[in-house]
């Protein structure tokens, strides 16, 4: 196949197209998970407050209004018509900066399928990234037209349920393929590079997400990826922030919370479901990630939309 340049044509300030096709999806604030599980929409009528939690593979759009994440000591922002894509999972705070009622917080999250994405390198035949290139696990970047135009369109087949299982995936692919080709591109490959520190972190992400309930060993994750336990931890920190055992911490803790939101799980049985023998050393790390006791923490949440 030809190798594939990237497109030169960034869009300017404010993705109104976009911003209409999801106020009409999410009319009042809240969140919808779409037809596609992959993609969700996002409305917020105030600012919110940061909340601790975990971005996976994907693409985050802000269409209208502004976000912060906080990352380690980093401090990010991306606002309308900018797009951040994360390439392996990001332990993060993160809330809405920028949103009123007259002009909400508008956005979406498309998750990207790792095995997808390295199909599509190999078939793009896109050289690996350079060596000297550095690991950026998180790119805020303008959206070029293209992705715009195909986001677009993504959402509009929301309203053609006929035709929405047939034509979604394929837009999806033409995403993943812009993507890679663009601005983005050297952080998704440096996902796929074989044995790359990204990719082999990557496969550990994986494991650990699969095995939440299990015991987590070093030697164990880094026999895994064929690496000493020393370098191992210097990958894992490097690459997503954090230790190993803080990051198993912090996925027990974020799936609990979703467990409790979603199922509605009380704290017993969510921290039974991850792994936890001790009802109180739960209470108290869950209080210490998130701010509050489980109980007062979802009904805060679910106030927030």
């Amino acid at each position: 196949m030809t190798r594939l340049e990237p497109s030169r044509d960034p869009v300017e300030s404010g993705l109104p197209g976009l911003s209409a096709l999801i106020a009409r999806h999410v009319p009042s604030a809240g969140d919808l998970i779409t037809r596609l599980p992959a993609l969700s929409l996002h409305r917020r009528a105030l600012p919110t407050e940061p909340m601790p939690c975990i971005y996976g593979l994907g693409l985050g759009v802000v269409a209208q209004g502004c976000k912060q994440v906080m990352q380690q000591d980093a401090v990010l922002y991306y606002q309308a018509g900018q797009g951040m894509l994360t390439s392996i999972d990001q332990p993060v705070v993160s809330h809405v900066a920028l949103a009123s009622p007259a002009k909400p917080f508008l956005g979406l999250m498309l998750t990207l399928d790792p095995s997808q994405v390295m199909r599509t390198v190999e078939d793009l035949q896109l050289p690996p990234p350079p060596k000297a290139s550095t690991h950026q696990a998180i790119v805020i970047a303008e959206l070029d037209s293209g992705v715009v135009r195909a986001l677009e369109r993504l959402l509009g087949l929301l309203e053609e349920p006929a035709l929405f299982d047939h034509l979604a995936p394929l837009v999806q692919q033409e995403i993943i393929v812009r993507l890679l080709v663009g601005q983005h591109g050297v952080a998704l490959r440096h996902l796929v590079a074989a044995g790359s520190p990204m990719q082999q972190i990557a496969k550990v992400v994986a494991w650990l997400k699969q095995h939440l309930a299990e015991p987590m060993r070093i030697d164990d994750l880094a026999e895994r990826v064929h690496m000493s336990p020393s370098t191992f931890r210097q990958h894992f920190r490097e690459l997503t922030g954090v230790s190993p055992l803080q990051f198993h911490k912090q996925l027990r803790l974020q799936e609990a919370r979703q467990l409790m939101l979603n199922q509605h799980m009380d704290a017993g049985q969510a921290a039974g479901r991850v792994g936890y023998e001790s009802a109180s050393q739960f209470s108290r790390e869950y209080s210490r990630a998130f701010g509050a006791p489980p109980q007062r923490d979802v009904r805060r949440m679910r106030q927030q939309g």
